[in-house]
């Protein structure tokens, strides 16, 4: 119909404007040429992801549900009609792969697997719920709430190494992606890391930022080290 027509245009149309404000310059001088722009999308919610349970790099991998899927699906949708993204990047989690290639599938592109874009080793703490880790290792929790450096019980990855390893894989995307748009497919903390080092934040401010399921967010980088986040958490996709 008429009506749905122009709803479709109007949609279309804003997501392109918000495309060219992702990718636009900002107030970086002219002469340091184009960013590497990072649009970092969270995967698609899996069974784990709406009971809240603690789902890293050492756990079960569980692959999208279908409501995953299908927020997979619309963010591929979104970032078609925005038509900046040049190259996609992935986590080598299932779940991040499952939701690359479904976007990947609908701009054309070939899916890369970049191993420092997978999500933190939440050691025993995998597949469980946060009240179920203060419940079982309260101590241990307290440690990690307190310090990046506190390791979660059995091994697993602490913020401060988590945090480390998405600054290298930062510089060697940032290199290998000079002057282009690059969408990075990823987790929360990889995200939140990336935001949060963009900013020059403290560890702490990864437990006050909210990242959705299937969420979009952007950082830039210039070629003079300097950065800049111009999105965050957006979900406009999903509605």
């Amino acid at each position: 119909s008429a009506g749905s027509s122009t709803t479709s245009q109007a949609a279309a149309s804003a997501d392109v404007r918000a495309a060219r404000t992702v990718a636009s310059p900002g107030w970086g001088p002219p002469d340091m040429g184009a960013p590497a722009t990072f649009v970092l999308l969270r995967h698609g919610e899996t069974p784990l992801t709406p009971q809240k349970r603690f789902s890293g790099s050492g756990g079960s991998d569980p692959s999208l549900s279908a409501t995953g899927r299908e927020q997979a699906e619309k963010v591929a949708a979104s970032l078609a009609r925005r038509g900046t993204v040049q190259a996609i990047v992935a986590s080598p989690l299932a779940r991040t792969r499952e939701t690359a290639g479904i976007v990947a599938a609908r701009l054309g592109l070939e899916v890369a697997v970049e191993d420092g874009l997978r999500e933190t080793d939440f050691g025993a703490w995998e597949g469980l719920t946060f009240g179920e880790v203060r419940e079982r290792y309260p101590d241990d929790l307290n440690a990690w709430l307190s310090s990046p450096d506190a390791e979660p019980t059995g091994g697993g990855e602490s913020f401060a190494a988590t945090g480390a390893r998405v600054a290298a894989t930062r510089d060697r995307l940032v290199a290998a992606y000079a002057g282009r748009t690059v969408l990075l497919v990823s987790h929360v903390t990889p995200i939140k890391t990336f935001v949060r080092l963009a900013l020059g934040a403290p560890p702490e401010s990864l437990f006050r930022m909210e990242l959705s399921a299937a969420s979009l967010s952007a950082v830039a980088y210039y070629a003079d080290g300097g950065a800049s986040v111009r999105l965050f958490n957006d979900t406009s996709h999903l509605r």
